[in-house]
């Protein structure tokens, strides 16, 4: 498009009528819209900073290598010192026995399998060895050692190759996993429930994966006073029943209510 001499062509955000400045709807309404965008993502990094606190290392210390065997399986774990997400803990190693004893019960081969919090990856990596499409999630930070847990075991002998997926709790779900798009078969949780100020998020989370036709797994070691409030708090949020009992240990199993 030319511009004719002596004349000049500018966008501006304004309409000059009669002598004023007047700032088009359209404008406004494109400038209210910065505003929330703005907003949103200052919110979203104070949401990301406190989980950051809570859970991940300010120093990551390598320890030694576990060497766990399951589903026939060698299965190598690299923990790390000063983090939640670094331990293999009770829990998970309580449900990788129980689908390795019970694959008739469970057969996990072709079904999909979330896991929150899943934080060095075992369960999710023997669920992959089991013939499930795993999905293991924990909070980005901590990423790291899960996803290379899930390549060191799993790349070349799986039917299934499992994915990793940064989850925060409770946060932005519905656009960031719409149900429409992630559906799961089984959801898996071990020992999630710990001594931290998010129950209220990690339940709800639950809640949100945990739709019709999904079956929802929680392993967990009551430790404290809240682990026995969560749990009556969960039994609410569900159908559940009993699937395992040891001691402290407890293994429940829960559906969505209609």
């Amino acid at each position: 498009m030319g511009v004719a001499t002596g004349c000049s062509v500018s966008i501006t955000s304004k309409s000059e009528v009669s002598g004023c400045s007047l700032i088009s709807p359209e404008i406004l309404h494109w400038e209210k819209e910065q505003q929330q965008v703005r907003s949103r993502v200052t919110e979203e990094s104070d949401i990301k900073e406190q989980y950051k606190r809570a859970w991940a290392p300010c120093l990551c210390i390598r320890i030694d290598k576990d060497v766990f065997y399951f589903a026939g399986q060698k299965i190598i774990i690299q923990g790390a010192l000063d983090s939640y997400a670094g331990t293999v803990w009770p829990g998970a190693l309580t449900l990788c026995h129980y689908f390795d004893t019970h694959r008739q019960q469970w057969n996990l081969v072709d079904k999909t399998v979330l896991e929150i919090g899943a934080g060095t990856g075992l369960l999710s990596i023997v669920a992959t060895f089991l013939g499930a499409a795993a999905t293991a999630t924990d909070l980005p930070e901590v990423l790291g050692y899960l996803l290379a847990n899930m390549m060191r075991n799993t790349r070349g002998r799986c039917r299934h190759t499992p994915q990793v997926a940064a989850l925060s709790w409770a946060h932005d779900l519905e656009r960031s996993w719409p149900p429409s798009v992630h559906h799961y078969d089984y959801v898996l949780a071990a020992d999630v429930v710990y001594h931290h100020d998010f129950l209220d998020e990690l339940l709800a989370t639950m809640k949100h994966f945990c739709r019709p036709g999904t079956t929802l797994i929680w392993a967990n070691k009551v430790r404290f006073e809240t682990d026995l409030t969560f749990t009556e708090n969960f039994k609410k949020a569900f159908n559940t029943s009993m699937l395992v009992e040891d001691g402290e240990m407890k293994i429940f199993i829960a559906t969505c209510k209609d």
